[in-house]
């Protein structure tokens, strides 16, 4: 989640005063320390009859009552099939009220729910339900022109540990639930009791740089903290009614959009399965939503909807723009135009679950388009030089890095991996590259990692890379970000081609990798090449490569707008 700004709107910055990079959010309110399941359940006493959950696409609603009957069902449900606590359920489906449904029964029962991307195919889909050790799967039958049943029968063989497949609607789903509302609730009281706040909860994959996603592991402590104090600084009372229109699958969906609405018992609002401007719109204007969610794409989507007039958007007052950079000039239209003068900017990374900085509802204009905000209540941030590790004064570059109770467990079994992330006094370093000001705000400026952000979505080119090298024909290859009006950023391949190979295209490129990659991981781009700028030790120079695709492309204009 990265914001960043042209110097010059940071008056005065850069090399003042002498305070350090260093600064730690508010503990006037105290962290909860409780499951989520507990907190759901004390919720549900609070506001039974209010509405809790709102499913466009399906007409469906329920009140925090009806709510808990039916996460009361899943949960006795999955008790029935011997999933418990520690074990994984991963589930696979795009945006609907069942994503909800799983999310809270495994929390109740403590099996540690795995998000599975929507956009996966079925090379993705094996490795992850593998690594994970998944014993159940909650899936989708099938959404847009993905054969989710037909993938889950093609990588089954290859996942020992998958016993148990659950797909939405069918008899065997409906069957499960019956099953739950008649067992003795008393199970569900016994599995719950031996639950702890630290215990890992959920995982989350993260695009790896060594070719494979990677598991951020969180806890109950981590993510519901995470939405609480987002939703505190967006000041969610029970009257809100939360659009949430990005997926669940990602920190933005299930921690900063369910779990801040439920924690304060809001109201979640679902516009459809996956994105849709219009579907947002109509749902903002006919739910009366008070707060909508999205990465900068969706703004700008439902900004240029044609039929922007017509719709009704006085009741939104919040929401929250994060996800990827944000042009200052859609953070004033999003103002001006939709009504929310409390939107608030967030950063942060999977591994912090996911929010690390804020800007507050009371900055002004110019502070929430110019900066990430500051760290966020019980939280730390500091920056360090790359380099020296040594903290620089407020004005001057460093790591961004993040301490406090949101910091991951680490990566599923995968210890060295979290050594390298997580340092030895608990500092998460996010591979980001920011300034701080002289009262704690942050702005990003780049990054250390190899990493591309397109529409949200975080793209690291090894990954990519690796799966292009199974192409017959590639010698070699290697992925950089370009600038993109709509997305942000989209890849650029440059391959190398064996000796009488036919060039390779873009479409030959898309084609090849249609049914095995996620769809935002294909390169737009391709330019063949017979060799690559390479540094005096022989590694590839991807900032040269970079700019020799800009100037290719004739994107020079768009790499210097101006982001908030």
């Amino acid at each position: 989640m990265t914001v960043s700004v042209l110097e010059d709107e940071l008056p005065g910055a850069a090399g003042r005063g002498l305070l350090p990079s260093l600064d730690r959010g508010p503990r006037d309110t105290p962290l909860l320390e409780e499951t989520v399941g507990e907190n759901f359940d004390r919720m549900v006493a609070a506001y039974g009859d209010r509405e809790a959950l709102v499913d466009r696409t399906t007409g469906r609603r329920w009140s925090y009552a009806t709510l808990a009957e039916a996460v009361d069902a899943l949960a006795l449900g999955l008790l029935g099939l011997g999933i418990g606590r520690g074990d994984r359920v991963g589930i696979w489906a795009p945006n609907c009220a069942e994503w909800v449904l799983t999310q809270f029964a495994t929390a109740k029962i403590g099996a540690i729910l795995v998000n599975v991307n929507p956009s996966y195919r079925s090379h993705e889909l094996a490795y992850v339900l593998g690594q994970a050790g998944v014993r159940a799967l909650v899936a989708a039958e099938r959404f847009k022109t993905s054969d989710y049943a037909g993938m889950i029968a093609e990588v089954r063989p290859r996942c020992p540990d998958l016993e148990h497949v659950l797909i939405i609607g069918t008899e065997a789903w409906h069957t499960l639930l019956a099953a739950g509302r008649h067992a003795d609730p008393r199970l569900l009281e016994e599995a719950g009791a031996p639950l702890n706040p630290h215990d890992p909860i959920n995982i989350q994959y993260t695009s790896g740089t060594t070719g494979f996603p990677k598991g951020a592991t969180l806890s109950h402590r981590n993510i519901l903290n995470n939405g609480f104090f987002v939703g505190e600084l967006c000041g969610y009372t029970d009257l809100d009614r939360v659009c949430v229109p990005v997926p669940f699958y990602h920190c933005f969906g299930m921690t900063m959009g369910t779990l801040a609405a439920i924690s304060h018992g809001a109201c979640v609002v679902i516009p459809s399965p996956v994105f849709d401007a219009r579907a947002t719109l109509d749902a903002v204007d006919v739910e009366r939503c008070t707060s909508l969610y999205g990465v900068p794409t969706m703004f700008i989507s439902e900004l240029a909807h044609p039929d922007f007039p017509t719709f009704d958007l006085s009741s939104l007052r919040t929401g929250i723009m994060s996800g990827s950079p944000c042009p200052v000039e859609v953070m004033r239209q999003v103002v001006d135009r939709m009504g929310m003068r409390e939107i608030t900017i967030c950063y942060g990374m999977t591994e912090t679950s996911p929010v690390a900085t804020q800007t507050r509802p009371g900055d002004s204009l110019h502070r929430r388009v110019s900066t990430v905000g500051r760290a966020g209540p019980h939280l730390e941030i500091k920056l360090v030089d790359p380099e020296t590790g040594l903290i620089p004064p407020r004005g001057l570059p460093g790591e961004v890095c993040t301490r406090g109770y949101s910091v991951m467990l680490g990566y599923w079994d995968e210890p060295d991996k979290t050594a390298e992330a997580i340092d030895r006094d608990g500092w998460m370093h996010t591979g980001d590259i920011g300034v701080m000001d002289d009262h704690g705000y942050v702005n990003i400026t780049g990054r250390i990692k190899d990493m591309v952000i397109r529409g949200g979505e975080n793209i690291y080119p090894r990954e990519v890379e690796e799966f292009l090298h199974t192409h017959p024909d590639v010698l070699d290859a290697q992925v950089v970000g370009v600038p993109d009006p709509r997305f942000g950023e989209e890849l650029m391949a440059f391959v190398r081609m064996r000796a009488g190979a036919e060039p390779l295209t873009a479409s030959a490129l898309r084609e090849f990798c249609t049914g095995k990659l996620a769809r935002f991981k294909i390169p737009r781009y391709v330019q063949v090449v017979d060799g690559y700028p390479l540094t005096t030790s022989g590694k590839v120079r991807k900032v040269e490569l970079r700019e020799q695709a800009i100037d290719l492309l004739g994107l020079r204009p768009l790499a210097h707008t101006p982001h908030a």
